[in-house]
């Protein structure tokens, strides 16, 4: 029985870790290459490589790897070595710690050169966390001290691809090969993908944040999303488990994906808005532009010295310095209308005041005693006015809080960085550059007002303590 459970498990497999110059195989190259080869149990091989990057190594990347320009000046580049490192893989499941990334930058690696890789991947992240979803972390100096195991050479590729190899043989030993397979064949019937779907878009998904595209026959813009895992996100919609049908007829309708990769979720959600609104996808129901929004303005009214009202404005026909005396947004001035009824009935307030009946006389609530008297002068015009303003004020519009335009940080992995241009509310584009940044420095603002990027922006500022940005108001402002 041992033996048979035993033969689910995979018998040929291919530890792998590299050292690399950042963190986006795009953009990056590798510096140093790892394997440990091991068939039926048994340890094959072992080799590794300093690789030429044929860049600047970053100076913090040194200092974390220990890989400095130096040491791989007269090392081979990664053409070189291509042959050997295709041979070393051949055949076997690729098994490493965060395995996307690794993965990602040999597959890049060969593209270049012309060549394709492709290869079973077991991610021991993923891993540790199915066979042990008690713990919280599952990085790999975590997964070492909760198996026991040690390395001489850390944050070097040999060293960690023989820690891979090592925690390998720990869960064989503390798990019946059994849990192991399941474990194992789970992982791999989760990167499934239907037939009509290119057979290597699992190996090119990333696994950062970004927005990906469905595309369904001649080329028909289907849908837009976005995730903080691209790969993770764009296979849940082909997961077999799926029970929502509309889910289902997706996924049967899609025949290419595209995506682009975000240094973090506000670009993400910036950069799916834009793309819903301009692009109008079949399945996108969220964010497609509504041909007019409705707020309400606060208003002095001259009727009632001290007294205050709320209009219903067309958003668009509002200076940006008003917005600030607004409050909540609305799809129609029906909802907008609505809204502001079942405020003013639940506070007893007086709707007439609020503009919302008309006639001579008290208001309809205050014949039902539902209305304090401001319509018959009995409440004071400035105390009606406190409670309006009182009940409103969860719906009222923030300030721009920042003195103009700027360029908004968003940190990514391995040092990479997304400069968000923003001005009043309104996004502008996204810069990687100087050169982008000086780009969009001069743009022209969105004539119309978006709520969806105003509630991305409020949001995302209310959960943040200091913000790093850039005043792009002067040349001065540099990223």
């Amino acid at each position: 029985m041992a033996a048979a459970e035993g033969a689910a498990l995979p018998q040929d497999l291919v530890f792998v870790d590299l050292e690399t110059t950042g963190g986006n195989a795009a953009h990056h190259r590798i510096t140093e290459v790892g394997i440990v080869r091991v068939v039926g149990g048994e340890l094959v091989e072992e080799w590794s490589s300093l690789v030429n990057p044929e860049c600047r190594i970053p100076s913090y990347i040194e200092a974390f790897t220990g890989i400095t320009n130096a040491m791989v000046e007269g090392a081979p580049r990664f053409r070189e070595i291509a042959d050997q490192v295709m041979a070393q893989l051949a055949g076997g499941v690729f098994v490493a710690h965060n395995a996307r990334f690794d993965y990602s930058f040999l597959r890049s690696e060969f593209h270049r050169l012309g060549r394709r890789f492709s290869a079973r991947v077991l991610c021991t992240v993923k891993l540790s966390r199915r066979l042990y979803p008690q713990h919280h972390r599952h990085n790999l100096d975590a997964v070492m001290e909760r198996h026991g195991l040690v390395c001489s050479a850390r944050h070097r590729a040999l060293g960690d691809a023989r820690v891979l190899w090592d925690l390998w043989g720990s869960l064989r030993r503390e798990l019946s090969a059994e849990v192991l397979a399941g474990a194992v064949n789970g992982l791999f019937a989760a990167s499934s993908l239907p037939a009509h779907l290119p057979a290597d878009l699992a190996d090119e998904l990333p696994d950062g944040p970004g927005v990906y595209r469905f595309f369904g026959a001649d080329d028909a813009l289907l849908y837009v999303g976005k995730s903080v895992s691209l790969r993770t996100r764009v296979l849940g919609h082909f997961a077999a488990q799926y029970s929502d049908s509309k889910e289902q007829k997706l996924a049967r309708q899609v025949r290419r994906v595209d995506w682009v990769e975000t240094c973090g979720e506000l670009g993400a959600l910036l950069l799916e808005a834009r793309l819903i609104k301009e692009q109008n996808p079949l399945h996108n129901r969220r964010l497609k532009t509504a041909p007019t929004l409705f707020t309400f303005r606060m208003a002095d009214d001259p009727a009632q010295a001290g007294g205050a009202r709320i209009d219903i404005e067309d958003v668009d026909a509002l200076q940006r310095g008003e917005l600030p005396r607004c409050f909540g947004l609305f799809r129609t001035r029906r909802e907008a209308s609505k809204t502001l009824t079942d405020i003013g009935r639940a506070r007893e307030l007086c709707l007439k005041v609020l503009g919302l009946e008309s006639g001579p006389g008290s208001c309809f609530a205050y014949q039902l005693g539902k209305c304090r008297g401001a319509c018959v002068g009995k409440e004071p015009p400035v105390f009606h006015a406190a409670r309006l303003l009182q009940a409103v004020a969860a719906l009222k519009l923030k300030a721009w809080p920042f003195p103009g335009r700027i360029a908004l940080r968003e940190a990514g992995g391995m040092g990479a960085c997304d400069l968000h241009v923003l001005e009043d509310w309104t996004y502008l584009g996204t810069a990687r550059s100087e050169d982008e940044v000086r780009g969009l420095r001069e743009a022209p603002s969105p004539p119309r007002f978006d709520p969806d990027v105003y509630r991305i922006l409020a949001r995302h500022f209310a959960g943040k303590g200091d913000l790093d940005w850039i005043d792009l108001r002067s040349p001065a402002g540099r990223p």
